[in-house]
């Protein structure tokens, strides 16, 4: 009988247990499911912004593979230097399958993006979505300009939240302390910017819409960036998506400046070359202004443009990071792989896979990780006469136990969720994340134990 170590319990490394556990093919699979953190899900807890209701139940269906007789979930369980050896976690399993994501943000590389205000998105994210290792950075005290660099999904949904009001934040499961700050944000002005044109902007029709429904506030577009790009004039032959943004973008073009009390205001064309500062702060960002170079990307022109800001985000992308005792490809920054069968000097390393972002790269959506896990699984399928002659520990999790961990399992889990329905009752809310280490793993181990 085969057990499988999945490292990472967000949607590739949960769709990698299912894959497993449904086959019939090599029956009898068992998976445990590692994560670093006590609360599963990853970026479906962690990186979908509080208000999507929708996307976020999506845990209501990770939670049934989690809960299948022969997956367990084992979080709080670090894999590396700081925890748990690579080496070692192999030891302990037939396989490792590695589901890590890409936690690296990538920079934009100009002199004063270390200011204080300037952070990457995800530290955003992070914070106002009760991440345990977020830092209160007092990100909206005293801003009333934004500057969001990038235009995808994240920086709509981080432009969003600058604007939203308690009202809308309040049903959610916002930490009490983000929502009391965003709450009192003065922010009136946000500039979401973009170095090419709106044909090549990366947010989905759906996200850029919502932006139009925000309460007093009005989204302006510049009809004369929009005429920059070439598809503009002539969007009819462009895919299904782009055209549907353009077509909204051109509705708030051409339509009048309201005078709501928040704006967001959509930029194109303008490159970021410096983050200006006073006094050890962000002031503002300097762009130079760029046009289409007629190869899909952009070339600049010599001319410059100031946007006063005293809060910048980064939203321009992510990158892998090494994983301990696995090679790795730093132009890509993923793991060399064949099929998800981690590959070393073009030999497979035994025992060893990868899916989702730390296989194929920052892309696609959440039901991407689905093909990409099954394709791993897959690999891992047609290598089980191989990785059934590997030895592995008769019980992991005694081991690690031995080992001096404590792995907060499924039981440990609920008594978070609990907590967290009991911290908003007594807000006068629904479940409240907990968002600190100290407070998620107090919860877990009132209850810690096998299930």
């Amino acid at each position: 009988m085969l057990h499988i170590a999945v490292v990472g319990s967000g949607p590739s490394g949960v769709y990698a247990a299912q894959s497993l556990v449904q086959q019939d093919e090599v029956p009898g699979v068992r998976v445990d499911v590692l994560d670093r953190l006590p609360c599963p899900y990853g970026l479906v807890r962690y990186g979908v912004a509080p208000d999507h209701e929708k996307i976020k139940s999506l845990q209501n269906n990770l939670r049934t593979v989690l809960e299948h007789e022969r997956v367990r979930f084992l979080g709080g369980v670090e894999v590396g230097p700081a925890g748990l050896p690579a080496a070692r976690l192999r030891e302990l399993y037939h396989a490792v399958v590695y589901c890590v994501g890409a936690a690296a943000d990538r920079r934009l590389g100009v002199p004063g993006e270390d200011l204080a205000g300037s952070h990457s998105a995800t530290d955003f994210v992070s914070w106002y979505s009760a991440h345990p290792d977020a830092v209160e950075n007092g990100f909206v005290n005293g801003v009333e300009s934004a500057v969001v660099i990038g235009v995808g999904n994240v920086a709509v949904d981080v432009a969003r939240m600058l604007a939203r009001g308690q009202a809308e934040l309040r049903p959610t499961d916002m930490p009490q302390s983000a929502l009391g700050v965003l709450a009192d944000s003065r922010v009136r002005e946000v500039h979401m910017v973009g170095r090419r044109g709106p044909s090549q902007a990366r947010f989905t029709t759906k996200e850029l819409r919502e932006l139009g429904s925000l309460p007093d506030t009005e989204v302006l577009v510049d009809p004369a960036e929009l005429a920059l790009d070439p598809a503009y004039a002539d969007p009819a032959g462009l895919p299904g998506p782009v055209r549907r943004n353009i077509e909204v973008m051109r509705g708030w073009a051409e339509r009048p400046e309201r005078g709501l009390p928040r704006r967001i205001r959509l930029r194109f064309f303008l490159r970021p070359v410096e983050v200006a500062g006073a006094a050890g702060r962000v002031s503002g960002v300097r762009f130079e202004r760029t046009v289409p170079d007629g190869r899909g990307g952009v070339t600049g022109t010599g001319r410059y443009e100031d946007l006063p800001a005293q809060l910048v985000l980064r939203s321009v992308g992510y990158r892998g990071v090494p994983l301990d005792g696995l090679p790795f490809d730093p132009d890509r920054g993923t793991v060399p792989h064949v099929a998800g069968r981690v590959m070393r000097g073009g030999v497979a390393v035994p025992g060893a896979y990868v899916a989702g972002w730390i296989k194929r790269g920052p892309t696609g959506v959440i039901g991407t990780n689905r093909p990409c896990a099954k394709e791993t699984v897959r690999s891992l399928l047609d290598d089980a006469p191989a990785l059934r002659r590997r030895t592995a520990a008769d019980d992991p999790l005694a081991a690690l136990r031995r080992a001096g961990l404590r792995p907060v399992e499924w039981t440990g889990w609920q008594a978070i969720e609990r907590a967290e329905a009991e911290l908003g009752r007594s807000m006068g809310r629904g479940p409240v994340k907990i968002p600190d280490w100290e407070g998620l793993l107090g919860a877990a181990r009132g209850t810690a134990g096998a299930r």
